[in-house]
């Protein structure tokens, strides 16, 4: 939202409040400003529309975390989706290709798992344990609602070889929305200004054949 959304947003808590009975202290509404202020308004108020259908939860007053689960679906989910991006490049593009994610979340936290080429080095019995460790340190960041600083792509097998040989980098895969990878590339503390390849552009790399079999 932008500052001039605060108005319509104030009146949007004080009449959904007024609903269930309660009034919004300045000190509440500064609370819910700041949890929600990185969601654009329509988003937000079609968010506290859907709390108000739920049969399981309408019937009380949404607390913030109520409507970011709305927007965001739970951590769990958004830790799931965001693996199954993450295995689905693995298998069809490699660790041998640079890529970029449409999710800066998922570069940070394989930035912090060692790096998308050691990705490639797992072996099936391997995968389900690093499965679940990509899915905790994602989690732990969106709790956090944090967005930290991130490699703006990862890098793969070739950009590493051609780097020690003085070689040009070949341009990286865009995984997941197209425009959304491109702002995580822009957005990264080494953006590089390169060209780009789609996910259905990239050959398949043979070392990740042994793990066709996983899922």
């Amino acid at each position: 939202m932008q500052t001039d959304d605060f108005s319509k947003f104030h009146e949007g808590i004080s009449g959904v409040m007024g609903f269930y009975g309660k009034g919004v202290s300045t000190f509440a509404l500064d609370v819910w400003w700041n949890a929600l202020k990185g969601y654009d308004l329509a988003a937000v108020v079609d968010a506290f529309n859907r709390h108000l259908a739920n049969p399981d939860a309408g019937q009380y007053a949404p607390k913030p975390a109520d409507i970011i689960r709305m927007l965001q679906g739970s951590t769990q989910d958004s830790a799931l989706r965001a693996w199954a991006k993450v295995d689905k490049a693995v298998r069809h593009v490699g660790t041998y290709a640079d890529v970029v994610f449409d999710d800066p979340l998922i570069h940070r936290v394989i930035q912090d798992m060692g790096g998308w080429i050691g990705f490639g080095t797992k072996n099936e019995d391997e995968w389900p344990f690093v499965a679940k460790e990509f899915e905790n340190r994602y989690r732990g960041f969106r709790v956090r609602s944090e967005i930290p600083e991130y490699p703006a792509k990862l890098m793969g097998i070739a950009t590493a070889h051609n780097e020690k040989q003085g070689f040009k980098a070949d341009a990286p895969v865009l995984i997941g929305n197209e425009l959304k990878a491109r702002q995580v590339l822009n957005g990264g503390t080494d953006k590089p200004s390169i060209g780009f390849k789609r996910l259905s552009d990239a050959v398949e790399q043979p070392e990740m054949k042994q793990l066709r079999s996983v899922g």
